[in-house]
């Protein structure tokens, strides 16, 4: 098999799975995490050490849903079964970067690594994600050009793949859907933020000396954020999967 070939197997293999991607990364992150904290009693990092983090995921978030507030139905969503794109997108986030959600979903998993206080995962976890998203954004660009040809040709000749070039920034064409980015990012939000909650969690029980009732006014504001997007979670879903109220034409 030619190895452009072989590169587009596995991007739309790895596609359809992208959504387990952040298992092992998290999994793994968790483990160097506790042992990190456990080998310096909590000491590694500073309170604040999270907050920052967690400013470079939500930073991802709100990147991802600029994009999603913009774009028209059957275009950049969640789907894994196969590649769909009703239209190609050129204007907005895709006037300055090829793969913008890529690049949001990029800044929440840093945010994450971040977390580790480990230099060496963190390296570990940027390889990994140029290995994984690079064969995925082969397979993505395969796909554009044999379906908008010359049309995605001159837009990708002009508009980098990674990293954004902002003084290329075109207006999208159709209004910001706030409703569009509820329906399609909550659950993003929801385990961003359980995830940050039980890094520190783990954090302060180590910190504290295997205590598990957290003393701390961070450690509350933590258990707060934990218990809002439970209520969240479960509240956008219930109007996203029984109810109308999030609909938008055409989105």
């Amino acid at each position: 098999m030619a190895l452009m070939e072989d590169f587009r197997k596995q991007g739309n293999f790895l596609f359809k799975y992208r959504s387990y991607f952040p298992i092992p990364l998290f999994i793994f992150g968790f483990g160097v995490h506790l042992y990190s904290q456990y080998t310096t009693n909590g000491e590694i990092v500073p309170e604040y050490f999270f907050a920052i983090c967690f400013g470079v995921s939500f930073l991802g978030l709100i990147a991802r849903s600029l994009v999603i507030g913009f774009v028209p139905k059957n275009t950049s969503g969640r789907n894994t079964k196969e590649q769909i794109a009703k239209v190609l997108n050129t204007k907005g986030a895709y006037s300055i970067v090829r793969h913008p959600l890529y690049v949001g979903n990029f800044l929440m998993w840093l945010g994450i690594a971040l977390l580790t206080a480990n230099g060496w995962f963190i390296l570990f976890f940027i390889l990994f994600y140029w290995l994984y998203y690079e064969r995925i954004m082969y397979a993505e660009e395969a796909f554009l050009r044999d379906k908008f040809g010359q049309d995605y040709l001159d837009w990708a000749n002009s508009v980098p793949s990674f990293i954004p070039k902002f003084s290329q920034w075109e207006k999208p064409d159709d209004f910001f859907s706030f409703k569009n980015v509820l329906r399609r990012e909550y659950t993003g939000l929801f385990f961003m933020v359980i995830i940050f909650f039980v890094f520190h969690y783990a954090h302060v029980v180590i910190k504290q000396g295997m205590n598990f009732m957290p003393n701390s006014i961070a450690a509350y504001i933590w258990l707060g954020a934990f218990a809002f997007v439970i209520v969240f979670y479960f509240t956008i879903r219930f109007l996203h999967k029984k109810t109308k109220v999030l609909s938008v034409e055409g989105r």
